[in-house]
Order: structure tokens, then C-alpha cells, then sequence
């Protein structure tokens, strides 16, 4: 991977390991056993990509300049409120009403540690909080905390995980994968993009143009992992494989095969790479955020 990630990667990562943790130290009022629950899912690792995409994609667009270091501490909180509402999710796809699983991040998953109940609240809470964050964030709070609940409610992950549930088992098509993708997926990782432009102040353009870059990679993204739920080990990744064929969820994979489903999840990763780099204003700041991108859909974990 190229130099211009690996130099900020872990500098950053600490940033929002930070982040995290400064976020649930300032909640106050919650029961111990909760607050135990939240934090073992929160701060048990992860690739931190959401909030890395918030804060990569608010530096681009400042392009190295000095007004970018007075928004960049809102960007990180951004990002940080963007990974609570990922780990939420990831709680609550991990409970025996749906995936029922017990490994995540290499570790048990929050119903195992606790319960199923406090990993149901556990869940609850994050999302809360997240959005509690994101109203603290200042003039453009309020669009941030309508873009986040658009992506992560009804019509965006919620419902990418509804049609999900109802895939598994049926017939399914490529439209149909895409859909839930986009939804389950893709909507939230675009959102990460997408608060790094409006933390900057950014055109109305812009942000569309976010969006759209953001599509495109979320769907390699999600590409990718189907991917690797085949071709990957469970130590590897973290989390139990081969679910996705026990299940007969709803996948690039079995739609259209192993090498298809790679051949279109890479192509869908370049078509987002080509609208983020038509619209950053280059530098080393740009091409480490590029560099993040192509990650998406060439990793091996």
C-alpha cells in the first residue's frame, strides 16, 4: 500500500481511539453495566475506516491549507459519532434475531460478554449518543444530524438490513444485491465522506459529489466482503465466515460467482476512485485519502 495512507494511518487511528473514549468519558448518568457493554464493542478494535473517511476526506478538501486545522477537530468528532452508529449496528446484526453471532473483531460479541438484553441496549445507547455528538457539532449540526439519521435510518441501513433479512433463503438478482447494498452499506460509508465536506463548509455540490463517490466505493466495499466470506479465514477476518452461503444471504457471490462478484466489486471501486480524484484538489492530503479508498476493495481482511 502506498506510503502516503501507511505515514498517517496509525497517527490517526490514535486520534480516534482518543476521540472515542473522550466521547463516552463525557456521558454521564448510565448504568456501569451498560457503560461496560457499549465499551466492549466501541473500543474493541476495528479498522476505524468511517471516521479515517471523515477526517481523510475533510483534509483533501482543505488541500494542506491552515483553515483547515481550526475544522478538523469537529471532522473527528464527526467521524467518532459515524463509528458509534457502525458499532450499534454491528451489535445488533450480531444477535441471535439475526446473524446470530458470536465473534466480532476477533473477540465474543457483545451478547455473549453480557446478554442478549444489555447488547440490544448497548446498541440503543451508541446510537443515541452518536447523535448527541453530532448535535454538539456547531452552525451545521443540524444538517449533519439529518444526513446521519437518512443514512442510518429507514431508507438507508435499517432498511438495507430489513431486505437483507427477507433475501435469505429466496431467489434473488443483481438489482436486488445492489439495493440492499447500497442501503446496508454504502449509505453509511458515503456519510463519512460526506460529513468530512460539510465539517469544511463545502458547496452543495460538492457534497452531492461526495455522495456519489461515496456510493460507488461503499458498494466495492461491500463487494469486497462477500468476497472474503468465501475466500477469507475467520482468524484473518475477525468474525465467523462462510455465513453468507449458510444463509444464502443475498450476495455478489452468489449471484454471479467468485470471480464475477471480484471482477465487480473492483469495478465499482474504480468508478468511485475516478469521481473522488476529479473533484479533490491533489496534494499528499488527497492522495492518502485515495490511497484509503482503494483499500476498500483490495484488502484481505
Amino acid at each position: 500500500m502506498a506510503d502516503a495512507w501507511r505515514r498517517h494511518l496509525d497517527a490517526d487511528r490514535k486520534l480516534v481511539e482518543k476521540a472515542l473514549r473522550a466521547e463516552m468519558t463525557a456521558a454521564k448518568g448510565m448504568p456501569q453495566r451498560l457503560r461496560q457493554a457499549m465499551a466492549h464493542s466501541l473500543h474493541g478494535g476495528g479498522k476505524r475506516l468511517r471516521p479515517l473517511l471523515t477526517l481523510w476526506t475533510h483534509d483533501a478538501l482543505a488541500g494542506g491549507s491552515r483553515s483547515g486545522a481550526s475544522t478538523r477537530p469537529v471532522a473527528l468528532r464527526a467521524g467518532a459519532a459515524v463509528e458509534m452508529i457502525h458499532t450499534y449496528s454491528l451489535i445488533h446484526d450480531d444477535l441471535p434475531a439475526m446473524d446470530d453471532d458470536v465473534l466480532r473483531r476477533g473477540r465474543p460479541t457483545c451478547h455473549v460478554a453480557f446478554d442478549e438484553g444489555t447488547a440490544v441496549l448497548a446498541g440503543d445507547g451508541l446510537q443515541a449518543l452518536a447523535f448527541a455528538v453530532l448535535a454538539d457539532l456547531g452552525p451545521r449540526a443540524a444538517d449533519m444530524v439529518a444526513l446521519a439519521a437518512r443514512a442510518a435510518g429507514p431508507a438507508g441501513m435499517v432498511g438495507g438490513q430489513q431486505r437483507d433479512l427477507d433475501a435469505e433463503g429466496q431467489p434473488v438478482t443483481a438489482r436486488m444485491v445492489e439495493r440492499i447494498h447500497a442501503e446496508k452499506t454504502a449509505a453509511m460509508l458515503a456519510l463519512s465522506m460526506v460529513l468530512g465536506g460539510v465539517c469544511r463548509g463545502e458547496s452543495s455540490a460538492t457534497i452531492e459529489a461526495l455522495a456519489d463517490a461515496g456510493h460507488w466505493l461503499g458498494l466495492a466495499f461491500q463487494g469486497a466482503d462477500d468476497v472474503l466470506d468465501v475466500t477469507a479465514t475467520s482468524e484473518t477476518m475477525g468474525k465467523t465466515v462462510g455465513k453468507d452461503d449458510a444463509s444464502q444471504k443475498a450476495t455478489w457471490v452468489r449471484v454471479e460467482g467468485l470471480e464475477r462478484a471480484t471482477r465487480r466489486a473492483r469495478r465499482h471501486g474504480q468508478r468511485g476512485l475516478e469521481a473522488l480524484d476529479r473533484l479533490l484538489p491533489g496534494g499528499e492530503s488527497t492522495q492518502r485519502l485515495l490511497d484509503l479508498c482503494a483499500y476498500m476493495w483490495q484488502r484481505e481482511h
